[in-house]
């Protein structure tokens, strides 16, 4: 095989490679958005859920 002939098999096989590896990456990033999107709802549960709790002072840990 020639030279021109072996640079084409290389650049087609490395155009392969890269566009599998690009698609496991945009995987990737969907897979970790979804994970960022139930943490955030997750802590929105755990913030009203704090903002609901009603404080005691020191009067009330004393009382106990």
């Amino acid at each position: 095989m020639s030279l021109i002939g072996e640079d084409r098999v290389d650049l087609a096989a490395t155009c392969a490679s890269l566009t599998t590896e690009a698609a496991e990456l945009r995987m990737r990033v969907m897979e970790l958005r979804q994970e960022l999107a139930d943490l955030g709802a997750r802590m929105n549960v755990i913030a009203t859920a704090l903002d609901r709790h009603t404080p005691c002072g020191p009067e009330e840990i004393a009382g106990r």
